[in-house]
């Protein structure tokens, strides 16, 4: 039998602790504290992300539950809630997105080679948003609808590994389209977005920025043929055409050529018509790039599925902010911990595991191949397959 760490502690090894310890220092997040420090706070909301806790009152029952072996990996005595939420309405969510900023970048290194199977040299990017839905009587700050609160979470996924490189939480009445404003990509990347983002100012200025696009076209969209492409409607491609916008707002917002191709989805029958400034990929190559955006649906799915992000353990803005925050640094580790290891397992499965076995002494490795040694069906490749 294995002597060594908890599982859980083998998951913590993979956070930075000497640069988590800088951005304590950085945002003063132990300042005027002495019983209840910064990582103490880590650890029992990640405690509550990998076992799904959902409410304060039954994450202290656990925490406590469980005092002499969290002894082990930084914490020091009882847990109380008013402590939990006190430290959930002071103390600074920027220290978690920063922690999470740093473990993007630790998974990024590590997915980075990783194929997604369009022969496309850049790196592939899907942004979207999803709405979390709140009490209007405890969250009154979250404006959304006369009756409901809640937040969006505006994500970006790079599709190698759907690792999630830039998040913002805004509450609910924010648009979509102008979190474009915000985002910087590398030249040579490429943007794939719903038609809830189709501003032609911002997409130009994406344009400018040498970051490709693909978009689905609204229904009245005006413009002008220039050019086309013979197309095989055997593949389900029904036209590849150069256009010029023609009404004078889009046509000042995005004034050079554009790329208009239409594709009838041989499964679901569905017409769809992209808009790209990509005139070198082949059309179905648009058409397969714009099809990949549904892994951002599948990581918002996930996310809400398997982690602690409808149920908060504070009201205000910065405790729904560092619970999220810490929701994403979990998921990160996760993905970490499967790529570190080269274990042949989802997310889900691998979290589910981690979560029955959070406290047992056992490897990762061994905790895998335990479950998977008599099930046929187990995958044979380190696949990315968040559900």
């Amino acid at each position: 039998m294995n002597r060594g760490r908890t599982v859980f502690a083998q998951l913590l090894e993979f956070v930075p602790f000497c640069h988590f310890e800088h951005l304590v220092d950085v945002y003063q997040a132990n300042k005027g504290v002495s019983t209840f420090p910064a990582w103490s706070h880590f650890i029992c909301l990640a405690y509550a992300q990998l076992t799904r806790r959902s409410g304060l009152r039954d994450l202290v029952a656990c925490l406590n539950a469980q005092r002499l072996r969290l002894y082990h990996v930084g914490i020091r005595g009882t847990v109380s809630r008013s402590t939990l939420a006190d430290a959930a309405e002071r103390r600074d969510y920027r220290l978690f997105e920063a922690l999470g900023q740093r473990l993007i970048v630790m998974a990024l290194a590590l997915y980075g080679d990783e194929d997604i199977g369009l022969g496309l040299k850049g790196p592939v990017y899907a942004m979207d948003s999803t709405t979390i839905d709140l009490c209007l009587s405890l969250f009154p700050w979250a404006d959304f609808r006369q009756t409901k609160a809640a937040v969006k979470a505006h994500v970006i996924i790079d599709l190698r590994g759907a690792i999630p490189v830039f998040l913002t939480i805004t509450t609910g009445k924010v648009h979509d389209v102008r979190l474009l404003d915000e985002i910087v990509l590398p030249p040579g990347s490429i943007l794939v977005i719903d038609r809830g983002y189709l501003d032609f100012a911002r997409l130009f200025a994406l344009h400018q920025q040498k970051v490709g696009f693909v978009i689905r076209a609204k229904d009245n969209l005006r413009y002008r043929w220039i050019a086309s492409r013979p197309v095989d409607t055997a593949t389900g491609l029904r036209a590849d055409q150069t256009i010029l916008l023609e009404t004078p707002k889009s046509k000042a917002g995005f004034p050079e050529r554009l790329r208009r191709v239409s594709f009838r989805d041989p499964e679901t029958r569905k017409h769809l018509v992209f808009l790209t400034n990509l005139f070198e990929p082949p059309a179905l190559t648009i058409a397969a790039i714009y099809k990949s955006r549904w892994q951002i649906e599948l990581f918002f799915k996930w996310l809400k599925q398997n982690l602690a992000v409808k149920h908060f353990f504070g009201n205000s803005i910065n405790a729904v902010k560092a619970q999220i925050w810490i929701a994403v640094c979990t998921y990160l580790l996760v993905l970490i911990a499967i790529k570190h290891h080269r274990l042949p397992v989802s997310p889900q499965i691998f979290l589910h595991l981690v979560e029955t076995n959070i406290f047992e002494k056992i490897t990762l490795d061994q905790l895998v191949a335990n479950a998977i040694l008599h099930d046929p069906e187990a995958p044979e490749s380190n696949q990315l397959i968040l559900l």
